[in-house]
């Protein structure tokens, strides 16, 4: 009997996380949250309402610490492999650690600075309420392999030029130490020829000192790494992030057509039970007869009531054929009409020439 009580308060809680007012109210008090961490940002403002902040933020953390224990009652075991449900115990730890630190090391603690900087994290918690953040990040997940291989092969190809770049332009007689001294330097020059920001000042120096090579240097290096690699780095991320979409697409369609099912359902045993008990009073002799049972089922039926559209007759292709077909069947009727009045144009003509016919042989009957 206990256990049972712990599964249906178990189930009542799951309600509450999953409902869409309690997504509503944490969604608006992250972003209120982050709100109020832009307005702690400014001297002026915080010192002025110091005290507003400070309740605020332990308000703030009894709302996050509440949703945590909500979710680990519902599923202690299942809450631990969820990957948000991690993010979001971090970020519980991470708005603690200020409060730690003062506690422990005191207000004048060099590193408390960026114990109060990690606290922007806190608006990550909005990833968990957004299904299309995490189809993105899922997809982000899924090019890990794919894109540390490019990674890797472009900075195998920095390499090499770097070390090219530094024998030819890095020698102490007249080069270019600034930008081609060491290998450090060298990748820090080859990175921006990657992203091509200001290639041309450096290949302006190049050319003051009289390199030779240094153009086709500069074109090779750039036609492979940021025209062939980075394209190449684009495109398996919209790649993955296309597929992604489509399955987040298929979902919210499989979703729809659950909830669609679960209404018609409720509907059907509804209806079910409705007759069941007209035919039951029926038995039992108070309904007079089977029109007025079919006027007593009319009144249970609701005008809000959604409709199942799942037949092939309600389907968008069978529509398009079905007013085709009307529309062939008009112009079927209206060209009969047109027979029709012709034919009775002629019978008419007929019958306006068929007295006229008959009555000279009645004159010839006459004077005979």
């Amino acid at each position: 009997m206990r256990r049972m009580n712990v599964i249906r308060s178990q189930e009542f809680v799951k309600k509450l996380i999953v409902s869409h007012l309690f997504k509503i109210i944490m969604i608006s008090t992250i972003s209120l949250n982050a709100f109020f961490v832009v307005l702690n940002t400014d001297f002026r403002t915080s010192y002025a309402f110091f005290n507003f902040f400070e309740i605020s933020e332990l308000l703030f953390q009894s709302i996050y610490s509440a949703e945590f224990y909500l979710k680990l009652y519902v599923d202690p075991v299942k809450f631990w492999k969820d990957g948000y449900n991690l993010l979001d115990v971090l970020i519980i730890i991470i708005l603690s650690l200020p409060y730690i630190l003062v506690k422990t090391k005191g207000k004048h603690y060099p590193y408390l600075n960026i114990a109060n900087g990690l606290q922007s994290l806190r608006i990550l918690k909005l990833i968990g309420y957004s299904r299309g953040i995490r189809t993105l990040i899922t997809a982000m997940g899924q090019t890990v392999y794919t894109v540390a291989s490019v990674l890797i092969l472009l900075f195998v190809l920095m390499f090499i030029f770097a070390v090219l770049g530094f024998c030819l332009f890095g020698g102490p007689d007249g080069g270019d130490l600034d930008n081609w001294g060491n290998l450090a330097v060298a990748f820090f020059t080859l990175f921006s020829l990657t992203t091509v920001d200001g290639w041309t000042n450096l290949q302006q120096k190049l050319d003051d000192r009289n390199f030779a090579l240094s153009r086709a240097f500069t074109i090779i290096f750039i036609l492979l790494a940021s025209f062939i690699f980075l394209s190449m780095f684009v495109g398996v991320m919209i790649i993955y992030t296309e597929d992604s979409i489509k399955k987040f697409e298929r979902e919210l369609m499989l979703e729809r057509h659950m909830t669609l099912m679960e209404e018609k359902q409720v509907i059907l045993r509804r209806q079910q039970d409705e007759i069941s008990k007209l035919i039951q009073a029926k038995k039992n002799g108070n309904q007079g007869s089977f029109s007025d049972l079919v006027k007593n089922f009319k009144k249970t039926l609701r005008h809000d009531d959604p409709m199942v559209l799942d037949d092939f007759g309600t389907s968008l292709p069978f529509i398009d054929v079905y007013l085709s077909t009307l529309d062939n069947q008009d112009a079927t009727i209206y060209k009969l009409q047109e027979l029709y009045y012709e034919i009775v144009h002629v019978l008419s003509q007929l019958l306006e020439e068929l007295p006229q016919k008959e009555q000279p042989q009645s004159s010839d009957n006459n004077s005979e």
